[in-house]
């Protein structure tokens, strides 16, 4: 019997695995999506990568962006995609990135709109409730989490 109900309790994929138990809360003010974004570019210039970071809100709309000198022009597209896709989907884009490399029913991955399945989009956490999302783009999938989650952590 207790065999039974663990089995209902475990997550039914991986993606449900990564998905933030955390409800939305009010909008990202400004002064946060700043302050989320600071550290990540300053994570992107430590490291010499150029980088373009997007802050969305919770319904995945734009509040703040800003683009490094040099950075590919295609990096504004990508890091307002992978927000929007960490905000709406309450999870990190990486989560999407790994799933899709698992290969066989991750592939489904490729048929959910606006999910991102390349890492550099985390939602962003205030008081337990996700305010919004910040992307990053312009490096390696690897660097552009690693500059996000610098900007993630900003909030905690």
């Amino acid at each position: 019997m207790l065999l039974a109900f663990a089995a209902f309790a475990a997550p039914a994929s991986p993606l449900e695995a990564h998905m933030l138990p955390n409800p939305y809360g009010l909008a990202i003010t400004l002064d946060n999506a700043k302050k989320a974004a600071a550290p990540a570019l300053a994570e992107a210039r430590k490291n010499n990568w150029t980088m373009a970071v997007a802050i969305v809100d919770s319904g995945g709309d734009l509040v703040y962006f800003e683009k490094m000198d040099a950075t590919q022009t295609g990096s504004v597209t990508v890091a307002i995609a992978k927000a929007r896709s960490a905000a709406l989907f309450k999870r990190p884009t990486k989560a999407f990135q790994d799933t899709l490399a698992g290969g066989g029913d991750g592939l489904r991955v490729l048929g959910l709109a606006n999910a991102v399945p390349v890492d550099g989009g985390i939602p962003l956490v205030v008081d337990g409730k996700i305010v919004g999302a910040i992307g990053l783009s312009g490096g390696t999938s690897q660097q552009d989490g690693q500059c996000a989650q610098a900007g993630a952590n900003a909030l905690k």
